[in-house]
């Protein structure tokens, strides 16, 4: 059985607000393997977003192990860290985030320029990702002028530019009306089995994670 992708242990998060502090995570053990998709489950406030930031390395004040192809994060200074996320790392938010100055095909280039590909390179995969998920017709407009499922479809695309092994989703349908989300998630669930990714997909949504290769819940700071 190949290594995880991704493997946590005893990862805690706590704030302290006052004289309260709140345990977010308590201990967290997970671990995502190639090519497998996990749905993330739990109701709002229960820590998926906390989990999320953690093992995507956006900020710091966890204890407990992350490990992201065998490296330890916990180890490595923001350099280090930068590296993984730029190396292993792709990212789809609830909010797409789109750089709304730019085209749909260059918010899919620009993060590939950063990691170094050739412009004519960067832009043939741009182009082809964004026509697999039906939107050779679109390439040249900005977000603006795209309708909110196809601001996430160009969001999936910018995730998977770089052939990341992970991709770490935050409700990436919860801002879409339910046709639309599911037209969405299968077509994002398509796109990550077919370049051979694996995904951590946080969600509130029981039948869309049924569409998983495999659920946990988070559910008191801990995961069943």
């Amino acid at each position: 059985m190949s290594d995880p992708v991704l493997e946590t242990r005893a990862l805690k998060r706590s704030f302290t607000q006052g004289d309260v502090t709140i345990h977010v995570l308590r201990g967290v053990d997970l671990s995502v393997r190639p090519g497998e998709i996990v749905g993330l489950l739990g109701p709002s406030g229960s820590g998926k977003s906390t989990l999320l930031q953690a093992v995507g390395l956006l900020e710091g004040g966890f204890e407990g192990s992350i490990r992201l192809k065998g490296e330890e994060a916990a180890s490595l200074d923001d350099d280090g860290r930068t590296r993984l996320r730029r190396e292993l790392l792709g990212f789809i938010y609830q909010f797409h985030h789109l750089l709304p100055e730019f085209s749909a095909l260059e918010n899919v280039v620009l993060p590939q320029l950063v990691y170094g590909v050739e412009t004519a390179a960067a832009r043939a995969r741009a182009a082809d990702l964004l026509g697999i998920l039906g939107l050779s017709l679109r390439l040249d407009h900005r977000p603006a002028k795209l309708s909110g499922g196809e601001q996430q479809r160009v969001a999936v695309a910018r995730a998977l530019a770089n052939r990341p092994p992970l991709i770490l989703a935050d409700e990436p349908t919860g801002n879409l009306d339910e046709k639309t989300a599911d037209t969405v998630l299968g077509e994002l669930l398509k796109m990550v089995r077919g370049e051979g990714s694996a995904a951590l997909i946080a969600t509130h949504n029981e039948r869309l994670a049924a569409k998983m290769d495999r659920v946990v819940r988070l559910h008191d700071g801990v995961l069943s």
